[in-house]
């Protein structure tokens, strides 16, 4: 009985180019397929490697998970166009001399928070971290025990701290800290305590028996007072919203406020309640500003002209009170009963599941235990790999056996998308 000739790499490759994949990359899909063996099953073994090799590339997928703030899926949904251009980055057009990258979406979040000055570096674990290296390594920061949190990513406070070469002054208990606990780290000279930190609590609640110190209370101190208030939200009035604040953001620190309580800076990430790229945000004083902005990490922890284009266009947004141009506070204050129609239009059009209302949360560590009222489409069984499988992808959760799709997360002009998706479910 003669054996199956192997297909010829090439001509493997060239079969699957109907997937839009590079053709190197189809080579590594045919080799890998006919190293496998089985020359009869080459082709169909090809096509499944280029299939996951298209799964794995960043690309757009529905979250219709009710989680706004997903970190698996990047957090705040963000819309940013540019052409291929040049940019002022660092270039001042009034005087045709050099600039700084941080006249542009800086200046602008500076004014949102009410702040003399901002620094913008790539994520919000960098803005904690070259704030204590350019104002208090070698030297003491006092913290409450109850706020060496640990945050996505295994990130622990007190390992971010060790690295910026500050030392870690841990005052009160778990549970309580007064803000005589403060005054006595600072007032020890062993300690050479040279600023207090407070850390929001963002992933985690402690209930019953606690104590914490607030910033106004804090700003009594003789250093200098440093608020990772983490979420990013701006301002708690939300001028930016027609109805003003949501319920759901009650007890949410902002940075406009904690600076008016006394704070001398506040640091906060980009792609959380933000509503923008990856970044972390430094506004405050402006002469801990510009420490900060001269210290060797600056430039290390600095971003690109694209996620300071898009930083700026949502402030400027939010400088319009335009909510509805920021996507994740669209989604956010978006009413159930809208969602609801919209709910039961994708039913009917595809004709399977059931419209029935759920609950979103927030996400990103952000509020825990919050929850907005919304409405999606239930489908029985485990359906997520189906939907995972499709294009565009549609990222669901599974409850009680059932399927879960929350139009809350999901841009109006993806239900036809997600109607689809289920219709395909057969």
């Amino acid at each position: 009985m003669r054996s199956v000739k192997p297909p010829s790499v090439d001509a493997l490759a060239r079969s699957l180019a109907d997937t839009g994949l590079p053709h190197p990359l189809l080579v590594g899909a045919a080799r890998t397929a006919i190293a496998e063996g089985d020359p009869g099953e080459a082709s169909q073994r090809a096509r499944r490697h280029a299939r996951l090799m298209a799964l794995a590339l960043l690309q757009p997928v529905i979250n219709a998970t009710g989680v706004l703030l997903h970190t698996n899926l990047g957090r705040a949904p963000l819309a940013v166009a540019a052409e291929a251009a040049y940019t002022n980055l660092e270039l001042d057009l009034s005087s045709g001399r050099r600039g700084s990258r941080h006249a542009h979406a800086a200046a602008m979040l500076a004014r949102l928070c009410g702040a003399d000055a901002a620094i913008v570096v790539n994520n919000g674990a960098s803005a904690v971290l070259l704030v204590l290296a350019a104002l208090a390594a070698g030297r003491g920061a006092a913290v409450s025990r109850g706020e060496l949190v640990e945050i996505g990513g295994g990130f622990r406070v007190p390992e971010v701290m060790e690295q910026s070469g500050a030392r870690l002054v841990e005052v009160g208990t778990t549970n309580r800290t007064r803000l005589t606990d403060f005054a006595a780290a600072a007032a020890d000279s062993a300690n050479d305590t040279v600023l207090a930190l407070k850390v929001h609590q963002s992933n985690y609640r402690i209930v019953g028996f606690t104590e914490s110190v607030t910033v106004s209370e804090m700003a009594s101190l003789d250093v200098p007072v440093v608020a990772d208030i983490g979420s990013g939200l701006v301002d708690s009035a939300c001028p930016w919203l027609d109805d003003g604040p949501p319920s759901w953001l009650a007890g949410e620190p902002a940075a406009r406020q904690t600076l008016s309580a006394g704070a001398a800076l506040v640091t906060f990430s980009g792609d959380k309640l933000f509503g923008g790229p990856q970044a972390g945000i430094i506004a405050g004083r402006v002469d801990l500003v510009e420490k900060c902005a001269r210290h060797p990490l600056a430039r290390a922890l600095r971003p690109g002209s694209l996620v300071l284009g898009a930083l700026q266009q949502v402030a400027l947004a939010y400088l319009r009170r335009d909510g509805q141009a920021i996507e994740f506070w669209r989604m956010a204050s978006a009413a159930a009963d809208e969602l609801e129609c919209r709910a039961r239009a994708v039913v009917a059009e595809c004709g399977i599941g059931e419209a029935a209302s759920m609950a979103s949360v927030p996400g990103g560590g952000t509020i825990p235990g919050a929850e907005i009222d919304s409405f999606g489409v239930v489908v029985d069984g485990d359906c997520r790999a189906a939907l995972r499988a499709g294009s565009p992808p549609v990222i669901a959760r599974v409850s009680d056996g059932r399927t879960w799709l929350d139009l809350r997360t999901v841009a109006p002009g993806d239900d036809r998308r997600v109607a689809a998706a289920l219709s395909a479910l057969g």
